[in-house]
Formats: structure tokens, C-alpha cells, sequence
């Protein structure tokens, strides 16, 4: 009989899937900790804050006025209608920055209320809706003048609106400040766990919002948008 010189075929295949194993092994090994690396990643929110002063405002005015006869009420309701826009033309407002809106009537007989009254009641109204708002504001505060001409003036302060519309004038600078916020909240993360950032993975503006700086200024406005940046 020959003698057995060398690896027999099963042993060489056996051999082959073995060395196969460990080769597969390690790059599997390879992959899973560079996927790893790869995945470690943190969260962090940066926040931008700006109060800007209000560019519009809308104040309605109101005025009743009452009596038993119709035509001679909504009289008395033009009368006072046209001291109102006199009021607002000599403050400097133009015919374009205020509106009229179309009398209420009340009529106490037409709802069955109790007629120790006057049957009617009308109310007009003058809409401002200007960007002149510094100057409505002192409008608003003179407005006592209309009474001493015998308007019988109304104002709801909370039926008055300031609004900031150029919120695309600010927006480009406050998501930079914002985006830089959250870097350094993140470089302080990876400071305390002994760890470094690196490139950004994902990032999300967030909502701008605008509010009132507080609630006996509501001409002034806070601008306030927090982004939401995800690092490696």
C-alpha cells in the first residue's frame, strides 16, 4: 500500500472553510465597529432670541349712539364718523390707512327687550391698519380729545393688534446664531465625555414664533426659533 504523502481532499476543504470563517469573521467584526463608530452621534437644540419692535398695527374705534328714531340716530352716527376721520387726518394718517365698516343696528322693539329705552341702538366703527405705529400710538392716547367733541368713543385695547411682518429680514441671521448655539452645546457634550463631534449628520430649523415681549408692551415682539442639529 502507497503511504498517505500529503492533505487529503476533504482535509484541504475543511481547511478552506475554516480559513473562509475567519476571514468573513474578521470583516464582519471590521464592518460592525466602523457601523458602530459611525452611529454614535448626539442631539443637541440651540436657541435664538431677538425682540424687534412691532411694523403694523391695527386699531378698530367704535362709537353708539342712541334714540327712538332711526334716520336721526345713524345721523348722529355719520356726525360722529366723520369727527373720527377728522381726528385722523390731522394727526398726520392718510385716507388709505383707515377703513369704515358698516353700522350695527339694535333694535330693543325687533328683540323683545324692555323699551323704558331708547328703541335703537347704533354702532359704527373706523378700522386704522397702519405701519405708522409710534404715531397711532400717540393716537391712541389722545383719543380723549374725540370725546370732548362729543364722540362717544370706544376702545378695546385687547381688539388692538401689533403685528411684525419682516421676519424675513432677521430669519437668516437667527438660524446662524441658532446653529452656532447648538455646536457649542455639543462641543461641551463631547468636552465632558471625552469625546470629539465631527460633521453634521441631520439638522431641523424648527418653527419661528412671535410673541409679545410681555404682556403691557404689545408693540414690542419677541422673535424665538430653537433648531435641532444631530452630530456624529
Amino acid at each position: 500500500m502507497e503511504k498517505n504523502s500529503g492533505w487529503t481532499t476533504g482535509g484541504l476543504i475543511g481547511a478552506g472553510v475554516a480559513v473562509g470563517l475567519i476571514f468573513l469573521g474578521c470583516m464582519f467584526y471590521t464592518g460592525v465597529s466602523q457601523y458602530l463608530g459611525q452611529t454614535r452621534v448626539v442631539t443637541v437644540k440651540g436657541l435664538a432670541e431677538r425682540e424687534v419692535p412691532a411694523d403694523q398695527v391695527i386699531w378698530p374705534i367704535t362709537f353708539k349712539e342712541t334714540g327712538d328714531n332711526l334716520l336721526t340716530t345713524h345721523t348722529k352716527v355719520e356726525a360722529d364718523s366723520q369727527k373720527v376721520v377728522a381726528f385722523l387726518k390731522k394727526s398726520g394718517l392718510e385716507d388709505s390707512e383707515f377703513s369704515f365698516g358698516a353700522p350695527e343696528i339694535q333694535d330693543r322693539n325687533a328683540e323683545g327687550m324692555d323699551m323704558r329705552g331708547p328703541r335703537y341702538t347704533l354702532t359704527g366703527s373706523i378700522t386704522v391698519n397702519s405701519t405708522k405705529v409710534d404715531q397711532v400710538r400717540r393716537l391712541m392716547a389722545a383719543q380723549k380729545e374725540l370725546i370732548g367733541e362729543g364722540v362717544p368713543v370706544t376702545t378695546d385695547k385687547w381688539n388692538t393688534v401689533f403685528l411684525y411682518t419682516k421676519l424675513n429680514t432677521v430669519k437668516p441671521a437667527m438660524v446662524e446664531e441658532a446653529t452656532k448655539n447648538a455646536r457649542e452645546v455639543a462641543q461641551k457634550f463631547a468636552a465632558d465625555s471625552g469625546s470629539h463631534i465631527g460633521k453634521i449628520k441631520s439638522a431641523n430649523q424648527g418653527q419661528f414664533s412671535i410673541t409679545d415681549a410681555n404682556q403691557s408692551t404689545p408693540y414690542e415682539k419677541k422673535v424665538r426659533v430653537v433648531t435641532t442639529v444631530t452630530y456624529f
